[in-house]
């Protein structure tokens, strides 16, 4: 234990699950002055009358008994509702496909949530995600985990300079089964929990129940490539681009029993462009043009500029270029065609394990 890390108070935002309660205790073993922070970024009840954060708390509870570390609650589902959630309906409203996740991290885990934190005294906070900082002087960059199957860099790509210097990442060197194993080890009550899917704070919901207590849905006509309509769907933004699971397309006259695919979403016309092929050329794109960018670095890098990225989490880093056109609008290359680029998911930038940053994806040609 070190005289200077008991002079640093860190405020874990701990969530219920297995990877903050293990940073939260590879920095209580450290020597840290440690406490938990657990949030309430959702109230809504689900059928059986229980808030979804209940489960989860009684086991940050659990946690941080087992720890001997104070565990503090704040309710931030004003801030979610006002800075994430409104967002996330808008684009879904307008035919888009949303992160909420990546906005959850920019405006409520890492600014709201890191503001609370501060006021009860952190010099820093700490997370579960599976990512690493590394320190250059005055500046921080965010790096890739080594653990590439759950690296989350990805998530925070919209992270500033002041976010990150005031973070750690206690896991970001860890591999998911070493953390399982110290949770075990260590007899944490999370060492076994399943790890949590499905939108941020909301859970694992029924989409299309969940999205229709806000947004009511409009039915349409389903139609082919050729313009022939086989069917209707049930509201245009319960679809995204590559979607074949829950179209309700059966029986066509003249078509095989090869799956449909969503290949074009016609907004104007409320109507779904189905085929008959996983990579029908309408799905397939090598050029994309993106709003906002936020580079982590806080410098836009000279243009044009080659680095690799991705257009979706589990997507493999792709090679291309970044430019800017005549109106100022940033474009992206890509060397090779991409499946199923979908607009308002974010686009993510690195260079080798260097998360660069990203921003939004707003049109695909």
């Amino acid at each position: 234990m070190t005289e200077n890390n008991n002079k640093n108070k860190i405020i874990v935002g701990i969530s219920g699950g297995v990877d903050s309660s293990v940073a939260a205790m590879l920095l209580k073993e450290k020597g840290y002055d440690v406490e938990a922070l657990f949030m309430k970024n959702w109230n809504d009840q689900t059928e059986d009358g229980k808030c979804l954060w209940e489960d989860d708390v009684e086991d940050a509870m659990q946690v941080c008994d087992k720890l001997d570390i104070p565990l503090n609650t704040v309710d931030l589902s004003k801030d979610y509702w006002e800075k994430v959630f409104k967002n996330f309906l808008a684009e879904y409203k307008n035919g888009r496909t949303p992160n909420p996740d990546i906005l959850c991290n920019k405006e409520i885990k890492f600014k709201a949530f890191l503001k609370h934190a501060e006021n009860l005294g952190a010099k820093k906070i700490a997370t579960g995600h599976y990512a690493r900082i590394n320190s250059m002087g005055n500046s921080t960059q965010l790096l890739k985990s080594v653990d590439n199957n759950k690296d989350q860099s990805y998530f925070l790509c919209c992270l500033n300079q002041s976010q990150l210097h005031k973070t750690l990442f206690p896991i970001g060197n860890l591999y998911k089964n070493d953390v399982r194993k110290l949770a075990k080890d260590s007899d944490l009550v999370t060492h076994n929990k399943k790890d949590s899917t499905g939108i941020c704070f909301i859970g694992e919901q029924p989409f299309r129940n969940f999205l229709s207590n806000f947004i009511q849905p409009q039915r349409g006509l389903i139609k082919t490539v050729n313009g022939k309509t086989i069917g209707e769907h049930d509201g245009i933004f319960f679809y995204t681009l590559g979607q074949r699971q829950g179209l309700g397309i059966g029986g066509v006259k003249n078509a095989t029993d090869a799956p449909w695919y969503v290949v074009k979403k016609e907004i104007d016309n409320n109507e779904l462009i189905v085929a008959q092929d996983h990579d029908h050329p309408l799905l397939h794109n090598k050029n994309l043009t993106v709003l906002n960018i936020n580079w982590i670095l806080e410098e836009i890098p000279e243009l044009p500029f080659k680095c690799t990225a991705k257009c979706r989490y589990r997507q493999s880093d792709q090679n291309c270029t970044i430019e800017i056109d005549k109106n100022n609008q940033f474009i992206v290359n890509f060397e090779s065609s991409q499946r199923a680029i979908t607009p308002g998911q974010f686009i993510v930038f690195y260079e080798k394990n260097i998360c660069l940053g990203g921003g939004i994806i707003n049109s695909v040609y």
